[in-house]
């Protein structure tokens, strides 16, 4: 395992809002097919205990079986809270969206697979 060592990040993202749902837009910026695309689970801290306790709300991400070059897909999510899954109106993407000035407490975690079958790893800060 390696991590993605070149100048150039091979993944941009952007949050997306639907009438319907938020969804995460997932573009590879290289010039490389790339195999496997996983978003690690996302972790939210707890805010209901002061200080911060236990998590009991995380973000999955579908998995891409491959993206090509400049290609850009749309990733859907699902929120669960104490081990069971969220009505939309409950779900807690927005929590990971940038505010420019704030810190980013989160960060989605991207492997795949490049086109020598070497797995690679893109860390990108995100949340408020």
């Amino acid at each position: 395992m390696s991590t993605h060592n070149g100048k150039e990040k091979p993944f941009v993202f952007r949050f997306l809002e639907t009438a319907s749902t938020a969804l995460l837009e997932l573009t590879n910026v290289t010039e490389e097919h790339l195999k496997s695309i996983e978003i690690l689970t996302v972790f939210l801290r707890d805010l209901e205990t002061p200080g911060g306790g236990p998590s009991q709300a995380h973000i999955r991400f579908e998995g891409i079986k491959s993206i090509r070059p400049k290609e850009t897909v749309e990733l859907t999510h699902r929120t669960w809270i104490n081990g069971k899954p969220v009505a939309p109106e409950a779900d807690q993407l927005s929590r990971l969206k940038v505010i420019p000035g704030q810190v980013s407490p989160y960060a989605l975690d991207i492997s795949w697979e490049d086109a020598g079958g070497k797995t690679r790893y893109q860390r990108v800060p995100v949340g408020h």
